[in-house]
């Protein structure tokens, strides 16, 4: 049997346990700050961390340059802990809610409005 504390190949990355750490959602300004960099660090000891939903829109995403160097932050730090990192991308459609679209209109592959 494996242990958890093994290394596992995975791809290109050599990863120093067979731990992953779930994603959830630690953004408040759209952008990561000091905060999140500290979270993600914290949990270096990780052999893989999967970050929040992170939406290609500006809201809490990797849309803007500042939210672009926000991230590259964390990204910095995790890897000078000797950590790895995976970025989950997210975009929900036709589901965005209104009030966090700052007037443009929803994005999405079909025109057929969501209902509820």
């Amino acid at each position: 049997m494996t242990s958890f504390a093994t290394p596992l190949q995975l791809g290109p990355l050599l990863l120093k346990n067979r731990v992953i750490m779930s994603s959830l959602t630690r953004d408040r300004n759209r952008v990561p700050g000091p905060l999140q960099v500290e979270y993600y660090t914290q949990r270096t000891g990780a052999g893989l961390i999967l970050t929040e939903g992170t939406l290609i829109e500006p809201q809490a995403g990797i849309f803007s340059d500042e939210q672009v160097v926000g991230w590259k932050k964390i990204v910095d730090s995790v890897h000078a802990h000797n950590g790895h990192i995976f970025l989950q991308l997210w975009h929900v459609g036709r589901v965005a809610h209104p009030l966090l679209q700052d007037g443009r209109p929803n994005v999405a592959p079909s025109a057929i409005a969501a209902k509820g």
